[in-house]
């Protein structure tokens, strides 16, 4: 079996990149398709494999802002020549959905386009461009949007990360998708280190990731917060932060890994399509504090492995954390909620979905020959 996988953006190392090492793992000798490739964003994660990138990776400056292009990556994920597969699997979080397969093609969808369908507005704002650039990106975006509606029938299935997710899907693009939450490296993410005092927020620093929440809310409190992690929003956090409140910048897996197992809790602010840090922590026996809604929704059990707060603000985050009290979480049941979503059982579903449409269609192929 061929198989050609499809990937937005190798810029920065997130959940959908840990997703693409995972496929890689199913099919190690396939190629990667990517928009743009910057290696040392994505901690030279993919250098031992097969790339394949498009025609926007060589423009000028495209590795550091390739939101300049956005009205080139239509076009872009349509350039390549996937000829040949026998399988295109996507894993798409905007454009990969849209590649031109001439076999099976399977879209993971991590999310219907956020900044077309749910954050138009505050996407634009995000960006930092001048006025008149967002003012002249707004047609761009509904011609990207009417694109993307298209592009997202190209798929003969959609797996979708959660529930969550496969709503979304068939709100937006009218698509039925099957469910297969993502993977959590169970082996990696284990406890390592005895509790400490702190409390650890760690995600992207981005405006969306509401980290900001957290921090108001800590230093109402005065409790220790270690904050891990770097993105846009990284200058106006600690400008805001009182001297209880740690950056620690961007940390490699394993030092988060201790993190995660000396924290009191992992608290995640953001309303996320899966949530792939919440069960990171989990794995690490920590409970974690979380906004209800979205894909947490999903992977915490309340009373169990963590708790929610019912509404996306410091008040309501503060009286979840005066609750609080991690003696009544038993480190040993979070992490066998967490072995639930280990890698392993990601691989073989994938697997099992993906060569079992493969075998349907080439049997409907002989049938109707």
């Amino acid at each position: 079996m061929r198989i050609a996988l499809v990937h937005e953006f190798l810029t920065q190392f997130g959940g959908a990149e840990r997703v693409l090492l995972e496929l890689l793992a199913i099919w190690p000798d396939a190629t990667v398709h990517v928009l743009v490739h910057k290696p040392d964003g994505v901690n030279h994660a993919f250098d031992g494999y097969r790339l394949n990138t498009s025609f926007v990776d060589r423009l000028p400056m495209a590795r550091s802002s390739h939101k300049w292009y956005l009205a080139l990556m239509p076009l872009a994920v349509e350039s390549f020549d996937l000829a040949g597969y026998d399988v295109v699997l996507s894993d798409s979080s905007s454009f990969a959905k849209g590649a031109n397969a001439k076999g099976l093609h399977v879209c993971y969808c991590h999310t219907p386009t956020r900044f077309l369908w749910t954050e138009g507005d505050s996407y634009l704002a995000a960006t930092g461009y001048p006025w008149l650039v967002r003012l002249l990106a707004r047609p761009i975006l509904a011609f990207i949007k009417s694109w993307d509606h298209m592009a997202a029938q190209k798929p003969d299935f959609i797996i979708a990360n959660s529930r969550n997710v496969q709503d979304r899907i068939k709100k937006y693009y009218g698509r039925d998708s099957e469910v297969i939450p993502p993977p959590v490296d169970a082996e990696f993410f284990r406890p390592t280190a005895a509790k400490g005092d702190y409390f650890l927020a760690a995600s992207r620093l981005e405006p969306y990731k509401r980290v900001d929440l957290v921090i108001e809310a800590f230093n109402q409190l005065g409790w220790p917060l270690k904050v891990a992690g770097t993105g846009t929003a990284l200058g106006k956090l600690k400008s805001m932060a009182k001297p209880n409140v740690v950056f620690l910048g961007k940390v490699p897996d394993e030092q988060l890994r201790d993190l995660y197992s000396g924290a009191q809790a992992y608290i995640f602010p953001a309303e996320e399509d899966a949530g792939i840090m919440v069960l990171e922590a989990q794995a690490c026996g920590t409970p974690v504090i979380v906004y209800g809604s979205g894909g947490s929704l999903e992977t915490v059990v309340p009373g169990v492995t963590g708790k929610f707060f019912d509404h996306q603000d410091v008040p309501s985050l503060v009286q979840a954390l005066n609750g609080f009290n991690h003696a009544n979480y038993d480190p040993a049941a979070i992490r066998k909620h967490a072995e639930g979503y280990d890698k392993q059982i990601f691989r073989q579903k994938i697997k099992t979905f993906v060569e079992g449409k493969l075998a349907a269609s080439r049997q409907e192929a002989k049938r109707i020959a």
